[in-house]
């Protein structure tokens, strides 16, 4: 009978198992994470921590660890290239408008990439070394920036592949 119990038991946790992190369908979204030393941008390979500017994370369903990027315009990327998987759970970006004087995005400061605000087109420098789309929480804020530094305002879903993958 100890056997028994044993084999159902172990039945019950390998199937368990098989079904995957037991996320389902409407499942809450992943919350964000803090960047750490092993936080490596997807597309550059490079320490995120070693970067100015916003940065970017997104979850996949079914993978606990983020994807992380260095730069927005590299979290757009991912979205658009047809060649990267479609499964994602939750996009965060840097709320810039807490960021400090110097342009560090507050490492505390996610919000959800699909109802941010993004400048795009300014003559801000992002943590790649290249202008970048800075992500606001309230367009009010992003309105603000895109006035002392160029640019426009736009949402996530009005952001332009052109712009993406412009050089």
């Amino acid at each position: 009978m100890r056997h028994l119990r044993l084999a159902l038991a172990l039945a019950a946790l390998l199937t368990a198992a098989a079904c995957g992190n037991g996320a389902g369908p409407d499942a809450p979204p992943p919350a964000p994470q803090p960047v750490t030393l092993e936080s490596v941008g997807h597309y550059c390979g490079m320490a995120l921590n070693e970067h100015n500017g916003p940065k970017g994370q997104l979850f996949l369903k079914g993978r606990p660890a983020p994807v992380w990027f260095s730069s927005i315009k590299q979290v757009f990327a991912y979205t658009l290239l047809p060649e990267e998987p479609k499964t994602i759970s939750a996009i965060y970006v840097n709320d810039m408008a807490t960021a400090g004087a110097d342009g560090a995005p507050d490492p505390a400061a996610w919000i959800d990439a699909r109802q941010a605000f993004y400048v795009i087109e300014g003559r801000f420098i992002g943590g790649m070394g290249a202008e970048d789309a800075m992500p606001f929480s309230q367009r009010a804020s992003a309105e603000t920036f895109a006035q002392a530094h160029g640019g426009r305002v736009v949402t996530f879903a009005e952001v332009p592949e052109a712009y993406v993958f412009a050089q």
